[in-house]
Parts: structure tokens; C-alpha cells; sequence
């Protein structure tokens, strides 16, 4: 048996060609309307992708603007191009860097201060450790290191330390003084 070919022609009446449409399946239905909405999505969206691009063409203009002037104003702070400074800008500099410094010292002497309480709050743990295992081995009368002012303070009023800044060239006072006492070798 042999087939013969079809020919496919172009239905003439209109409302034949309506009821076609009808007989698809509900996800030809369901693909026509998402190609619309695509559609429409798409040519939304061009409009508003322009007015974006000019918005942030403008954005990045000002922020461009604003590098340039924390650029100069950082190269002032660090004193390079202060030629053409008025001298008020020159005062105003000057202030901003004696805020900034007394800042600096102010968090520096924080840190101090709080390292200061650390080293001596393991001080006192390393002393009851210390009194703890001198207990231990039998050392009746270890007292460990007595307490002393940290701070003492002179007739003038000025605090002193108890420890020694001046600077000595040569050997400890202590070498120093065996040495002169021990006769040299002949």
C-alpha cells in the first residue's frame, strides 16, 4: 500500500481557523501568554535601563568628584600641596591633626591603661601561683614579693617611678665595683 501525500491548505472559512485555537492544549494557551508578557516585560524594561544608565553615569560623575576631593584633602593633611592654602584652610589643618593626636593619645593611653591592669591582674595569679607551690615544697616562710606604692611622689609633687631611665655605658655598678675590687692578674 502506498501513500499518496497530503497537502495541507489553508483553511478558508474564519471561523474554522478561530476553533483551532480552542482545540490546543492548555500549555499552548499558557505559552502564548507567557510569550506576550515577555514581550511586554522586555519593552518595559529598555525604557527604564536608559534612565538607570543615565542615573548612574551621574552617580558615578559626583562620586568621581568626591575621590578628587578626599584625595586633596588627605594630601593636605599629610602636608604635601599646602602652597595654595589660605590662612584660614592652614589654621583649620592644623586643628584637625590636635584633634587627631589628642585622639591617638587618648586610645593609646586606653590601651595602656588596660594592659596595665591585665599585666597586673596576672601578677597577682603568678604570686598565688607562687605562694601556692612554695606552700607545696614546704617553704614556711616565703612572703613572696611585698607590695610596693607604684607610684611615689617627690616633694614638688611630681610622680616618680621606680624604675631607672638613665642610661650607663659599660658594665652594671655591680661588675663595675668587683672589678676594681679584684687585684689584676700579673
Amino acid at each position: 500500500m502506498v501513500r499518496g501525500k497530503t497537502q495541507m491548505r489553508r483553511i478558508e472559512n474564519a471561523t474554522s481557523r478561530g476553533k483551532l485555537c480552542e482545540f490546543a492544549s492548555s500549555s499552548m494557551q499558557e505559552t502564548i501568554e507567557r510569550y506576550l508578557r515577555h514581550t511586554k516585560d522586555t519593552r518595559n524594561k529598555q525604557q527604564p535601563t536608559e534612565q538607570n544608565m543615565q542615573h548612574l553615569k551621574h552617580e558615578a560623575a559626583n562620586m568621581v568628584k568626591k575621590i578628587e576631593l578626599l584625595e586633596v584633602s588627605k594630601r593636605k593633611l599629610l602636608g604635601e600641596g599646602l602652597a595654595s592654602c589660605t590662612l584660614e584652610e592652614l589654621q583649620q589643618i592644623e586643628r584637625q591633626l590636635e584633634k587627631s593626636v589628642s585622639n591617638i593619645r587618648a586610645r593609646k593611653n586606653q590601651v595602656f591603661n588596660e594592659q596595665i591592669a591585665q599585666l597586673k591582674e596576672k601578677g597577682k595569679v603568678l604570686e598565688a601561683e607562687n605562694a601556692r607551690l612554695a606552700e607545696k615544697c614546704g617553704m614556711e616562710n616565703w612572703q613572696g614579693s611585698k607590695e610596693q606604692p607604684e607610684n611615689l611622689t617627690n616633694d614638688d609633687g611630681a610622680s616618680t617611678s621606680d624604675v631607672e631611665t638613665e642610661l650607663f655605658i659599660g658594665p652594671p655598678p655591680e661588675r663595675r665595683a668587683r672589678r676594681l675590687a679584684i687585684p689584676p692578674q700579673n
